[in-house]
């Protein structure tokens, strides 16, 4: 049966049902830039019933500030007031302050990283809070309005492709003057998904020679629908597992990838890696060997820092110099593009509290796959298998 904070019966009897409250706290964690709502968003829910308090501040260094929200509609106030709402949008995972901040029965809507942060989950179970990680939202047609991973890993690949120029010193695009020819730069982008593809096309745009690289045979269309060569290692079965995700690989498996990669590695003056699998260690795709075999100048881009790295020699958050190349691994790409990334972000929270609020009340419909699915703990439970098991394994 639906969850529901109060009933259409009691309002036929008289009793007045307040507007449902979404809060929106100012992001707490270190170099944070976006924001779970923008004014648009805000001015959309307070026309579907929704009341809306955001923290002063919460959107300032996404470009949206204080007025603006006050303006469509938001109550512009403490903190209090955005945590004390029923239904509380974050981005960035919570810290154990602000888990404590919340009370039972309450909703929080944000980034949990279930499968990784056992903490959180037990810590927001036993808090009583119904959580719902944006990441958790299954990979099906009906969820994509809803799917933040994907639009922030858009963002992230086109931030990724704009570093990676920067950082190489040298032009992506062929460039003819006076003074001679300029060849263009040769990009390889390991990773097809989301934000590699975004890294393909940025890459392609701006002029270089872009090669492409995935496990998932079905990806290989992809990379040449947006300009890039596939690189078609057809010695590995294909391994697209479910949810379309790549399946781990035999070690044996990784060991011919690696070698075929680090011989295509040592032609190219960038390399962007974006290999993830969802509560994994990050595929190794590019060995030491492969970094000493490339040419002084090169760059290598590791998005996948924060889950142990697509290269050896990778340390999340830094940039590391090996024999004249650079290897960089950021790990706030999506934040450092703060208003486009918060803009995409606010509308998934948006389609998302669409599906949980029906006509100004919260009406929690776990018969539903996206709300059961999202669904990380609720009622003093961790209602997620996996998210259980993490938090089972974790202590």
């Amino acid at each position: 049966m639906p969850a529901t904070i109060g009933t259409r019966a009691e309002a036929r009897l008289g009793y007045a049902l307040a507007a449902l409250r979404v809060g929106v706290p100012k992001e707490s964690r270190e170099g944070e830039r976006r924001v779970a709502l923008i004014p648009d968003t805000v001015r959309s829910l307070i026309g579907k019933e929704v009341e809306v308090a955001v923290e002063s501040g919460a959107g300032e260094v996404a470009g949206h500030p204080d007025a603006e929200y006050a303006e469509a509609g938001a109550s512009v106030g403490s903190d209090d007031d955005a945590w004390g709402a029923e239904v509380v949008v974050k981005v960035a995972l919570p810290t154990t302050h602000e888990i404590g901040r919340l009370r039972s029965g309450q909703v929080l809507i944000g980034h949990l990283a279930p499968l990784t942060s056992a903490e959180t989950n037990r810590a927001l179970a036993e808090a009583g809070v119904t959580s719902f990680a944006m990441e958790a939202i299954p990979r099906i047609t009906r969820a994509q309005a809803m799917d933040a991973l994907s639009s922030q890993a858009s963002v992230a690949g086109y931030a990724a492709t704009l570093l990676a120029a920067r950082e190489a010193g040298r032009f992506f695009p062929m460039m003819t003057t006076a003074a001679g020819t300029v060849a263009p730069a040769k990009v390889m982008v390991l990773g097809a998904g989301v934000a590699g593809l975004q890294a393909i096309a940025t890459a392609k745009r701006l002029g270089a020679m872009v090669t492409g690289f995935d496990i998932r045979r079905a990806a290989w269309e992809q990379i040449a629908s947006l300009g890039g060569r596939p690189l078609e290692l057809d010695f590995i079965p294909d391994a697209e597992a479910e949810g379309g995700y790549a399946r781990p690989l035999t070690e044996e498996e990784n060991e011919s990838v690696r070698e075929a990669l680090a011989e295509a590695a040592k032609r190219q003056d960038v390399i962007i890696t974006t290999a993830q699998v969802p509560g994994r260690r990050a595929p190794l795709l590019i060995t030491a060997d492969a970094v000493h075999r490339m040419s002084p100048g090169s760059v290598i881009v590791d998005l996948a820092g924060d889950s142990g790295g697509n290269c050896e020699l990778t340390k999340p958050g830094e940039t590391v110099v090996e024999d004249g190349v650079k290897i960089l691994a950021p790990l706030d790409l999506p934040s450092q593009m703060a208003t486009h990334a918060s803009q995409l972000y606010a509308k998934n929270v948006e389609n998302l509290l669409d599906l949980l609020v029906s006509d100004g009340q919260l009406n929690l419909d776990f018969e539903d796959e996206i709300v059961a699915g999202a669904c990380i703990t609720h009622g003093g439970e961790i209602k997620n298998e996996r998210a259980r098991e993490a938090a089972g394994a974790a202590a």
